[in-house]
């Protein structure tokens, strides 16, 4: 495994997970949720851990969404995640929040650890009661050695995902290693400002609550909150970020001569999930990039890379390798962002297609093979600033509506 040898370095880890800080262990296995897939993970870390979460904007919160915060509340830790997947336990009522405290108290149990260090996490179909007595016989058998394998926790947190989602991150703080790992589902209902993911991050870190919250607010904005799929935000989904200091070095605060370090390993790990997340949407074929330039402001550019990121035109025609410029230009038009029509410049990848209120003369059929690629760029030139934003998201293709038109049944 590569290691962090400087103290500016950061070391990128494709195939590392929420195992790679120290003190972390992962699992899962079937309970019985799914036909034959795993569908009950968890992560555990050593020691209580510094906890922060970002959550769905959604005004349906499902149930083990509002004991996750109500937990991470009480003092700023967690020791523990369970997740099921193929159940959202949303929409469910009294029983709903019933099932999710049972969860949270049985698994906390299992470990020997108070009720409110256990996050509970839940995805799947809205509107059905968990069947207990399946997941809680799994969570009697859920530490047993042959269970723990962080590619049994990927497995178990999938719902209509076609690739487990992971990455990993080292750097040197304090002559000490420090380790991120993330881990993620999502592939449907995905919006800006948390839809249908969920993201777990761990690191070994010694950090202070407040900085790492504000630090996942402030990168989640510019992340997870910049992709779509197909413009729905869903009742469950959060990130959370688990800090369990056992990596040694000294506290992390905004103070920290290596605190801009220690976020960029953040920002790297959750940037890598997001678009993982965005390549993997239902049905997708191509992972779509969105950079605006020379916006008057971070919203501005932001605003505007969601409102093309989203159009369902734009989507339709990179899946049909239609270099059809007029739908990007008016998805910035009703962006809701002031602008400039003829200050405005767009690119498919290098080639200029629209600049100064006018159509640019390309070549179709460079432009037609430019958008058979797996990875489409849109660079958008507001010149209207210096702030600038990227968002990614996928084409829009038959099998989407074929995977949600059969999604229950």
């Amino acid at each position: 495994m590569a290691q962090a040898t400087t103290s500016k370095e950061i070391v990128i880890l494709e195939e590392e997970s929420v195992t790679l800080p120290q003190g972390f262990t992962a699992g899962g296995l079937h309970c019985g949720l799914k036909r034959k897939r795993l569908d009950l993970g968890y992560i555990v870390s050593e020691v209580p851990a510094t906890a922060a979460g970002v959550y769905t904007t959604n005004l349906f919160q499902a149930a083990p969404l509002l004991v996750t915060q109500e937990s991470i509340a009480k003092e700023n830790k967690i020791q523990a995640v369970i997740v099921n997947s193929a159940n959202a336990n949303a929409c469910t009522g009294e029983q709903g929040m019933k099932d999710a405290y049972e969860i949270q108290h049985n698994f906390a149990g299992e470990l020997g650890v108070e009720d409110h260090l256990v996050a509970v996490t839940s995805t799947g179909v809205i509107g059905e009661l968990l069947p207990m007595e399946k997941v809680n016989n799994g969570i009697k058998q859920i530490l047993n050695k042959e269970n723990e394998d962080v590619n049994n926790f990927l497995q178990a947190i999938l719902t209509t995902d076609l690739a487990v989602k992971q990455i990993g991150v080292q750097m040197n703080i304090d002559g000490k290693t420090v380790s991120i790992g993330g881990a993620a589902k999502g592939s449907g209902m995905i919006h800006p400002n948390m839809a249908t993911m969920l993201g777990f991050v761990t690191t070994d870190a010694n950090i202070a609550h407040e900085d790492l919250s504000a630090a996942l607010k402030e990168i989640t904005n510019e992340t997870f909150n910049m992709i779509t799929v197909d413009g729905d935000t869903s009742t469950n989904d959060m990130v959370v970020v688990m800090a369990n200091g056992l990596a040694g070095n000294n506290q992390l605060t905004k103070d920290h001569p290596d605190w801009e370090l220690f976020k960029s390993g953040l920002k790297i790990v959750s940037e890598a999930l997001a678009k993982k997340i965005a390549r993997d949407g239902e049905g997708a074929t191509k992972l779509i990039e969105v950079k605006v330039d020379g916006a008057f402001s971070k919203d501005a550019a932001r605003a505007v890379g969601k409102s093309i990121i989203s159009s369902n035109l734009v989507k339709t025609a990179i899946y049909g390798t239609d270099a059809n410029w007029g739908r990007i230009i008016t998805a910035i038009g009703y962006s809701g962002v002031p602008i400039e029509p003829y200050a405005i410049k767009v690119s498919l990848g290098s080639i200029p297609v629209f600049e100064n209120g006018l159509p640019t003369p390309f070549n179709e059929e460079e432009a037609k093979q430019y958008l058979e690629q797996e990875n489409v760029q849109i660079l958008v030139e507001l010149n209207q600033g210096d702030d600038c934003a990227t968002a990614w998201g996928c084409d829009l293709t038959y099998d989407y509506v074929k995977i949600n038109a059969s999604y229950r049944t």
